[in-house]
């Protein structure tokens, strides 16, 4: 295969580009694992992605960012802050399904969970107020 020499660009990072020669890849045994159609104006054209310049994706940029020791530390946050308020919603009051439709009206049904939630916890934790 033959080097283009175009390097091109996309969003994981710079590619370098090969073709094989239209003549050689007409003679080859493999002809029919190799490509999708019949040989007709060019040979096999393949990309390699330059592992020395390739761009993190969103995933592997947080994939990092969990892995790090203040990573790790936030992340066992989630298991006494937030998930345990989703359990609690879904589980226990069995509000676990949205039954209206369209953006808005899911947003003010998310929110009345919210607080029936918050409602909850201020009746249970909050301290009676002293009369007299």
């Amino acid at each position: 295969m033959l080097y283009l020499g175009d390097n091109f660009e996309t969003p994981s990072g710079p590619h370098m580009r090969f073709r094989g020669m239209l003549k050689d890849c007409r003679e080859c045994l493999l002809q029919s694992k190799c490509m999708k159609h019949e040989v007709s104006k060019q040979g096999r054209q393949v990309s390699f992605l330059i592992d020395d310049k390739r761009k993190d994706s969103y995933l592997d940029i947080m994939k990092k960012k969990i892995d790090s020791d203040d990573g790790k530390q936030l992340y066992s946050r989630r298991t006494w802050t937030l998930e345990p308020v989703f359990g609690n919603i879904c589980a226990n009051k069995r509000l676990n399904c949205l039954s209206l439709r369209g953006t808005v009206k899911v947003t003010g049904q998310w929110l009345m969970y919210c607080m029936v939630h918050n409602i909850e916890k201020l009746w249970k934790y909050a301290e009676a107020p002293e009369w007299g």
